[in-house]
């Protein structure tokens, strides 16, 4: 994969860091034998701590971020009545951001490929950076469709559903809209679509985005029938108004805050709702909602603790036994 402008001054700051962590060591191997024994381990444990400190940032900022782990959740609802449901659930790519390109897209729908989904769901964020599509150069403008131009090769029989988020406002909702229905997406803003099936009838709701629009679940559900409904939204936000019927709701853009550390949490969630709905599976008030640490980064291209993911939620009525897991390829 190409690597991004950004990154450069990440890895020349890397090659830096290891040429003076190798002057430093030795320098402490060279004054080993006239040094006390308390003067080797104080400086024997500054330099294990530098080593690991400098190992640590070569990771977030250049190994986890082009993982890609798959995460198995099952929800069993009240609320859902219909057969088993399996939905792969891809959040934040942002194509043009230092670790994402067209290419990787296209990987990523080749493993959501593999999970042999009934549907799949995009969360929004599709393109990287806050400028218009007019201020950005013709070869970002050509990686970001080519990223979305991927999307037409996911593989699902009830088809793909999908939000818009912030990042998409400010590049421009039309042209991210286009480009998602040029590769047979379904894009939902405060709209609804029902998937008819032999397991039963189900509407799946997507709201504006809750940064640049108004999401708003009235609109979203105007006239669906009382079946068996999911509710999409870029942002977890919006999660307290969720109504009383939808047996889950899927949500993305705080990327699980990119960053987890050891007794602090997430510093940073991109939420108004701080860590209370950032990252995984929250139930409150008798609804489900599943926040997905996406694939992109954003600000800084940088993950800890939160490497990109696909999702594959398995939705069920309680009481019905899960679906038996196919055998598949070892990716």
């Amino acid at each position: 994969m190409r690597l991004h402008l950004q990154l450069w001054p990440v890895i020349a700051g890397a090659a830096l860091g290891l040429a003076l962590l190798a002057q430093a060591s030795l320098r402490y191997l060279r004054r080993w034998p006239g040094r006390s024994p308390a003067q080797r381990r104080r400086r024997g444990l500054a330099l294990a701590i530098g080593a690991i400190g400098y190992g640590l940032n070569v990771y977030a900022w250049l190994i986890e971020p082009r993982m890609l782990v798959v995460r198995r959740v099952e929800v069993a609802s009240e609320r859902w009545g219909g057969a088993p449901l399996a939905v792969a659930v891809i959040g934040d790519t942002h194509v043009g951001s230092p670790h994402v390109n067209a290419r990787r897209v296209a990987d990523i729908v080749a493993r959501a490929n593999a999970l042999h989904p009934d549907l799949v769901v995009l969360l929004g964020d599709y393109a990287a950076n806050d400028e218009p599509e007019v201020q950005r150069a013709a070869s970002e403008r050509s990686e970001i469709h080519a990223g979305i131009a991927a999307f037409a090769r996911l593989q699902a029989p009830l088809g793909v559903v999908a939000v818009l988020g912030n990042h998409d406002s400010w590049y421009g909702l039309a042209p991210i809209g286009r480009a998602l229905e040029a590769a047979g997406v379904t894009v939902l803003w405060n709209q609804h679509v029902i998937k008819d099936r032999p397991g039963g009838r189900f509407v799946i709701a997507g709201l504006a985005d809750d940064l640049t629009g108004s999401p708003d679940f009235r609109r979203a559900l105007a006239d669906a029938p009382p079946i068996d409904t999911i509710v999409l939204s870029h942002s977890p936000d919006p999660f307290p108004e969720l109504p009383a019927a939808p047996a889950l709701m899927l949500a993305g853009h705080t990327h699980c805050g990119q960053v987890s550390l050891p007794f602090l949490g997430r510093p940073v969630t991109f939420t108004r709702s701080a860590q209370r709905y950032a990252c995984g599976r929250t139930d409150e008030g008798g609804g489900v909602l599943y926040t997905t640490a996406g694939i992109g980064t954003s600000i800084l291209p940088v993950r800890f603790g939160n490497p990109p993911e696909i999702v594959l939620v398995t939705l069920r009525a309680v009481g019905q036994p899960a679906p038996a897991q196919p055998k598949r390829p070892v990716m």
